[in-house]
């Protein structure tokens, strides 16, 4: 691949990254890039020197990693953001318009389990922005009832935050 290619590929990145206020998974910058601009091969490669050279975080949630940009990454995007056409930037632009909810539900909802004393935890999130909404952490003693309860908190983590909004937490009389 040349590098001017690889190079495009990790502006497109960063620019993404840029333009929101909450972390991307690999699979929504990959939809994005993969639809019109590069390959899979490519795109791992732009990803993997992003890390390496600091410009962007990635954290590692059960079935999916979330990549943030980094203040250095930050600082790369403003020194070179000229170098991605007009075009390019209105197609992210707009995919991130068109995307932006979902998006943000998806980064925004997470569950991971890991063992504990021959039990396992499933802790289950909710944030906005960079903030913490609701953490619970559910001690349980299989595997499999971690996973089901890991892969049931996106459909019944709104439910679930509601009610305790509503029905556990009041204001005293």
């Amino acid at each position: 691949m040349k590098n001017e290619g690889l190079i495009q590929y990790k502006l497109m990145i960063l620019y993404m990254l840029d333009r929101v206020d909450f972390p991307l998974t690999g699979s929504q910058i990959s939809q994005f890039l993969l639809d019109k601009y590069t390959n899979y091969f490519n795109l791992q490669i732009a990803l993997n020197e992003l890390v390496e050279s600091d410009f962007i975080k990635p954290t590692s949630a059960r079935n999916h990693s979330l990549y943030e940009i980094t203040e250095q990454g930050k600082e790369a995007v403003e020194l070179f953001e000229f170098q991605i056409s007009d075009t390019i930037k209105m197609d992210i632009l707009n995919y991130l318009k068109e995307q932006k909810i979902e998006l943000r539900n998806e980064s925004a909802i997470s569950a991971d389990y890991y063992p504990s004393n021959n039990e396992y935890i499933a802790q289950c999130s909710i944030k906005e922005k960079n903030q913490t909404l609701l953490e619970i952490k559910l001690t349980v003693p299989t595997q499999e009832q971690a996973v089901h309860i890991c892969d049931s908190w996106r459909d019944k983590s709104e439910e679930i935050y509601q009610y305790l909004i509503t029905e556990v937490w009041q204001e005293p009389s």
